[in-house]
């Protein structure tokens, strides 16, 4: 018997702990398609990523502003921008006052702890570094905190258990801060770049809070498809980052820098909101962008098209259900 066919025999038993439904709503088997839609309806907000604007980097505080102008609920912020902030004499007490006076939420933010490498000291070092900074963020209100593959990009994973139960660990940190850390996959990088590998180290985590960040671009480019969004309700995903892939670039040359605006690539958005419609929980749709011909664009215009490309492709999606 070969090592691959070793490493990924596991008791029946063993299966069927795995793949139980993440409690607390967070499930994997779609509800009835009969069920009433107003029961299972999902709530839409709308949240930007602050890498869409980066570029023109008109600085931290005005991002904020920005999202609000441009008429966001929310915002997605990087670690690294809010160190920069309070290293420059910034502090959380104000920034939560000026977020709250905007109306706004922070509905997640974008770090880059290595909890996943299998480095035990590394490993350890992520882990502190995780506890502060899920510190920082609860400060200023947001429950949140991206986890994708850092460290371990080129890594193949053989054991997607051991993954999984090192998401667990930092779900367990996030218990005790009151952040939830989003399992992120990357479409380009080895060893996570499939929804279905996602999914498994979420269910293999076992706990209730484990949910998935989605990226339309990086499904297209990990060759995940569209069509296992289906397969996921409740709230196994609460953030899902938008943006669209470009139709005249074969999947494998993409890079983060080629995503356009949502709707203007080859991306099927009215599947995939319908999906997410269908199943039901809370659904924050965020504009992450990282295309350049965009930085040389005015910030706010940015925005405001994104935020309206978005809700125009919303609306077009409800339109197909109700019909």
């Amino acid at each position: 018997m070969e090592k691959s066919q070793i490493i990924f025999m596991i008791s029946r038993r063993e299966t069927l702990k795995s793949i139980a439904l993440i409690t607390g709503g967070s499930v994997l088997i779609p509800k009835s398609v009969s069920a009433d839609k107003n029961e299972k309806s999902a709530m839409f907000s709308y949240c930007l990523n602050t890498s869409t604007i980066s570029g023109q980097k008109v600085g931290f505080l005005k991002e904020f502003e920005i999202a609000a102008k441009a008429g966001y609920d929310g915002i997605e912020i990087w670690i690294r921008d809010l160190q920069k902030y309070l290293n420059e004499g910034g502090n959380l007490k104000d920034l939560k006052k000026y977020i709250d006076d905007l109306g706004l939420k922070v509905d997640n933010s974008i770090g880059f702890a290595e909890w996943i490498v299998d480095d035990e000291t590394k490993r350890n070092v992520a882990i502190e570094q995780l506890k502060t900074e899920m510190d920082l963020v609860a400060q200023i209100g947001c429950t949140r905190i991206a986890a994708p593959p850092a460290g371990a990009y080129d890594r193949i994973f053989p054991d997607l258990f051991e993954i999984g139960k090192r998401y667990r660990k930092i779900l367990e940190i996030g218990d005790t801060s009151g952040v939830t850390p989003l399992l992120e996959f990357w479409g380009a990088s080895a060893g996570l770049f499939h929804i279905s590998q996602a999914m498994f180290i979420a269910t293999a985590a076992n706990h209730a809070k484990a949910c998935i960040l989605p990226d339309v671009y990086h499904m297209f480019r990990g060759g995940s498809g569209y069509d296992s969004l289906k397969q996921l309700s409740g709230n196994a995903i609460e953030i899902f980052h938008f943006n669209d892939f470009a139709t005249n670039i074969s999947r494998e040359k993409q890079t983060d820098s080629d995503r356009v605006y949502p709707g203007d690539g080859g991306a099927p958005y009215t599947q995939i909101i319908t999906d997410m419609y269908n199943a039901g929980g809370i659904k924050i749709f965020s504009l992450e962008l990282f295309n350049e011909s965009y930085w040389r664009k005015d910030a706010l215009e940015v925005a405001k098209t994104g935020l309206h490309k978005m809700k125009s492709l919303v609306e077009k999606a409800m339109i197909s259900v109700r019909s």
